[in-house]
């Protein structure tokens, strides 16, 4: 993908995580000051919406994220195809949504485990909540090696030749996983009773 900006700043494709952050950064107040108090007004809600609301936008957001991704992802490797450079004719910008979509959820989802980890548990136990929400990131990081190697093992879409790697078909992939755990967040919020 073209990575330049201006004619002599080229941008290293790994800054690209660091959207993430500063989106996580720059959004995070915007989430107190704009969202919760227009959310007051519409949910009649004092703390705007719930924490597992809070959990599900997130959750849906990442589905959405995802979604992006593949279709960047299928655009830049039809491009690629048709392309006889090395470099295809579309922008690195064209990525930023789903890593400033990823921030959002992150925003909304991680903080709002934390809460709910923590609220959920008697109050001489607070520390012991913690244990719970740090333990998401653990388990997840290896179900996602664990992922990634089940999927090049068995599919093969992961190549160092980017015109012959399929990470469209990941992404859809990441899609699907990501809507199937959020419908089974949404069963399990019906049972829940605070």
């Amino acid at each position: 993908m073209k990575k330049n900006i201006g004619s002599n700043f080229k941008i290293p494709p790994a800054t690209l995580q660091s959207v993430i952050t500063v989106s996580i950064i720059l959004l995070m107040p915007l989430y107190d000051v704009c969202f919760i108090p227009l959310a007051r007004i519409i949910t009649c809600n004092e703390k705007g919406i719930t924490v597992t609301q809070r959990m599900g936008v997130g959750m849906a957001l990442s589905v959405v994220a995802m979604v992006t991704a593949a279709i960047v992802e299928t655009k830049r490797l039809e491009i690629s195809r048709n392309s006889l450079s090395k470099t295809v004719p579309l922008s690195i910008f064209w990525l930023l949504p789903r890593y400033i979509l990823l921030g959002i959820s992150y925003i909304l989802t991680v903080v709002g485990m934390q809460q709910f980890f923590y609220s959920e548990v008697p109050i001489t136990m607070r520390t012991m909540g913690i244990a719970p929400y740090t333990s998401v990131f653990g388990v997840g990081s290896f179900l996602s090696a664990l992922l990634i190697s089940l999927v090049e093992h068995f599919t093969g879409w992961f190549c160092d030749d980017m015109r012959e790697a399929r990470l469209d078909k990941y992404y859809w992939l990441l899609a699907l996983a990501s809507a199937f755990s959020y419908l089974t967040f949404v069963v399990l919020c019906r049972f829940y009773k605070k």
